[in-house]
């Protein structure tokens, strides 16, 4: 029933010094010799001390697993050879923006004479989640109703406490990074996929965009192919924790699936009632208090996320995901990435040893 389910992960590192610990540009040399063994599974990012690695298009979670293993391993080899030290953070916990480097490339340029300081402030690290979908009408319908288990799903991802030697008190600050871009944030519901289309064309009628791929949105039907592509997470420490997340991006689809094919719809929520539980993510994480929408009250985040492990019990088996979904129970028990980045922080005050942390985790499970 869910067999064109398929996943596609991509991840976004930092290049750091492995004295300093700082971001540092890396002048693509890490790119240009990943790409002799890994091809187009890596790519330049907008700053210089980014590298973003995409899996193939995966049958299933081991699938996808063994590729972000993969992909990690490789990455930190090769910039280990060249002097380099790699992590997985939604932000480095001390770097100034202002210091990094933009990478030499038209459509970079373009953006930062269209956006100035809202690009060059834009130092974040993120995963993106593609989930295959049979056609563009149905991933419409599972866009628009899993739109409101985002903000649970993210919690679970926080893990960017600190930005430029500051403790924000957020849980993801990166996500208040990005809300300074246009077309982020939450979607709107959309009542067909010629609605949504019309509302692209316009956007580029008006030049307000060249193409769709400048609709940023935590979540939306992806331009050029037949998935539903999910974007509002911080990148995790773990490749356990990574495919955790995708596993939940993967079964809430074939929850939604599921139902559709008994005639059966869940509920659309207002954009700006997600908006809610998406702010109390990203401030407290796990720890604070989401809206349950339909009782009309506040419910214990970590209550909220068991519900949505049972919402999506009966599906997990036929993805063969349970092991992945069963991992984010520990991850509710020992904390988010920022969570741990904060406890870090709080047995050393030393930011340094919080970045020396983050570099462990890298291959932890690998």
């Amino acid at each position: 029933m869910f067999q064109h389910f398929t996943l596609g992960i991509e991840e976004e590192y930092m290049v750091m010094d492995p004295q300093t610990r700082e971001l540092r540009s890396h002048e693509q040399k890490i790119v240009e010799q990943a790409h002799k063994v890994l091809r187009d599974k890596v790519k330049a990012e907008f700053h210089q001390a980014v590298v973003e690695v995409g899996t193939q298009i995966c049958a299933n979670i081991e699938e996808a697993r063994e590729d972000v293993a993969m992909l990690r391993k490789t990455i930190s080899g090769i910039a280990g050879d060249l002097g380099y030290s790699i992590g997985a953070s939604g932000t480095h916990p001390f770097s100034k923006w202002e210091l990094q480097l933009i990478t030499d490339h038209p459509r970079y340029f373009e953006i930062v004479n269209e956006m100035q300081d809202a690009a060059r402030s834009n130092l974040i690290f993120g995963l993106h989640v593609h989930v295959g979908m049979e056609n563009r009408d149905m991933a419409l319908h599972i866009a628009n109703s899993v739109r409101y288990f985002l903000p649970h799903i993210f919690a679970l991802s926080t893990n960017s406490p600190f930005w430029e030697g500051r403790n924000t008190g957020f849980k993801s600050f990166r996500t208040k990074v990005f809300d300074k871009f246009p077309r982020t944030g939450i979607p709107d519901y959309f009542g067909s996929i010629a609605e949504y289309d019309n509302y692209i064309a316009l956007l580029i009628k008006t030049n307000c965009i060249d193409n769709a791929k400048k609709i940023w949105w935590d979540l939306r039907v992806h331009p050029f192919f037949n998935t539903v592509e999910f974007r509002i997470c911080d990148v995790p420490l773990t490749v356990d924790e990574t495919c955790t997340l995708a596993a939940l991006f993967q079964a809430v689809c074939a929850k939604i699936y599921k139902l559709r094919a008994q005639n059966l719809n869940f509920i659309i929520y207002n954009r700006a009632l997600v908006n809610e539980n998406k702010w109390r993510a990203s401030r407290y994480g796990i720890d604070g208090y989401l809206i349950d929408f339909g009782k009309e009250m506040e419910v214990n985040a970590r209550a909220l996320i068991y519900e949505l492990l049972d919402f999506v019990d009966d599906v997990v088996d036929e993805l063969g995901s349970r092991p992945f979904i069963e991992n984010a129970r520990k991850m509710l028990e020992e904390g988010t990435g920022a969570d741990k980045q904060l406890r870090k922080y709080e047995e050393t005050g030393d930011l340094v040893a919080v970045t020396d942390y983050i570099q462990t985790q890298f291959l932890l499970d690998i």
